[in-house]
């Protein structure tokens, strides 16, 4: 879509949804990348492949022509604006893996609801939204921190992140059933879902159990 046409693209709730996570992901991506040391157009990168990665993904899984940020170049122009702000302002914040977290988990609990409407708009079943959720919300932030080489927040042992999603995109699937008319109440369910599981795993060390492995017999 030419450039001059972005500002007719519609504002429906997807798209707003996809604007805020783009943001917030990349604002997360340029502090990642502020602590690896990394010069402007890598923190352009890493903001951008943050913000639209797992967008991305739903989008050509899901054969949504064209994907979202093609559509509107607008979501790119943000996660760079952001990338720029961030790399003359990172030194102002006094823990930027602090930051990095909490952001980060207010963009999941976004782009989750994301994921789930985008798979609805194109009359997925419900199980593929909750799969489309999941991916939205967890692969911009896995590419960030692997491409940084920060140990993934997704791969943390134990913490409640893809399981935070899961709720999410299930708690939207619950809303959407709930309140057919309008998606409001399945954002703010799956909002509340995703940051109140992801909330609890930072502050009060919610975990699920994980594998220990044995002892090898003598």
């Amino acid at each position: 879509m030419p450039f001059f046409f972005v500002w007719m693209v519609p504002m429906t709730t997807l798209v707003l949804l996809d604007y805020a996570s783009v943001i917030v992901f990349a604002v997360t991506g340029a502090l990642v990348a502020s602590r690896a040391q990394l010069d402007v157009v890598g923190f352009g990168f890493v903001a951008c492949l943050t913000a639209v990665g797992g967008g991305t993904v739903r989008d050509v899984v899901l054969d949504r022509n064209p994907v979202f940020w093609l559509a509107d170049p607008l979501n790119i122009a943000a996660a760079l604006l952001a990338a720029v702000v961030i790399f003359f302002t990172a030194h102002w914040v006094e823990s930027r893996l602090k930051a990095v977290i909490w952001l980060d988990a207010v963009a999941l609990s976004v782009a989750v609801a994301a994921g789930v409407l985008a798979a609805r708009s194109v009359d997925q079943p419900a199980a593929i939204q909750v799969i489309m959720g999941v991916m939205t919300g967890c692969l911009g932030g896995l590419m960030r921190d692997v491409v940084c080489n920060e140990v993934p927040l997704v791969l943390k042992q134990g913490e409640l992140y893809v399981t935070a999603a899961l709720a999410g995109a299930v708690g939207a699937l619950a809303g959407l059933w709930l309140s057919p008319g309008s998606p409001w109440a399945a954002i703010a369910l799956c909002a509340a879902l995703t940051f109140g599981l992801r909330a609890g795993s930072i502050l009060f060390g919610w975990r699920l159990p994980v594998y220990r492995a044995r002892p090898p017999q003598t």
